[in-house]
């Protein structure tokens, strides 16, 4: 099976003069993917490729991907995905993937971006300070959530358990979802695509079902 010439065509937009080594020692499989992934898929459905790219670098690290990132996070520039976008991408995955898993993301956009002449480090995106983003991110948790939720998960949370529900205001919201780079609709979108690839997270996931439609319905930040 030869690649169709609409996948040859949007594989070359996304990662142009690159050839896949799989392409030489695997050419069966990668003629079949390149046909399902680069025609069938993103053919499908109203994604533009900026969100599409920015979607799949947030799941990638969830994954734990790291080479296929590395080759993602170019295919993502090529089509106009901003260095401070990325950058953003991988802080949202913090506080959800964990600081130990995204360690070496961190570093491989580093390497990426410097290749590509991008000075380090970027403009600062930070809206509060250690004495605001309890405050703000409460709020900006409320907006997304509901404040109904929010107070229901405050007052049911026991004794010993409502540090978590004041780290996640303070940490999640107040030092991630305050910050500039991306609005707060594009931020719960790459929340839930982590959560989903993930996996074992289905309570989370149905909760940021919710969360993407009211952040959707209320306006970009």
């Amino acid at each position: 099976m030869a690649s169709n010439l609409r996948a040859r065509k949007n594989h070359d937009e996304l990662f142009p003069g690159h050839v896949s080594t799989l392409a030489k020692t695997d050419p069966e499989l990668i003629e079949t993917f390149d046909n399902f992934a680069f025609d069938e898929v993103i053919s499908h459905g109203d994604l533009d490729a900026r969100t599409r790219l920015m979607v799949q670098l947030a799941a990638i690290i969830a994954c734990q991907a790291l080479r296929e990132y590395q080759v993602m996070l170019g295919a993502a520039l090529a089509v106009g995905v901003k260095p401070v976008e990325i950058k953003e991408i991988v802080y949202q995955a913090v506080p959800y993937v964990g600081m130990a898993k995204v360690f070496d993301f961190i570093h491989a956009t580093n390497e990426v971006l410097a290749e590509r002449g991008i000075e380090l480090p970027l403009p600062s995106q930070s809206t509060t300070t250690p004495e605001t983003r309890a405050e703000k991110g409460l709020a900006v948790q409320k907006q997304i959530i509901g404040s109904t939720l929010v107070e229901k998960l405050y007052a049911s949370a026991p004794a010993d358990q409502l540090h978590v529900q004041r780290y996640l205001s303070a940490n999640c919201f107040g030092d991630t979802y305050t910050r500039n780079g991306l609005d707060l609709a594009m931020r719960e979108l790459l929340t839930f695509s982590m959560l989903v690839a993930l996996g074992g997270c289905d309570p989370q996931v149905k909760g940021h079902v919710g969360a993407n439609c009211m952040s959707a319905t209320t306006g970009r930040s």
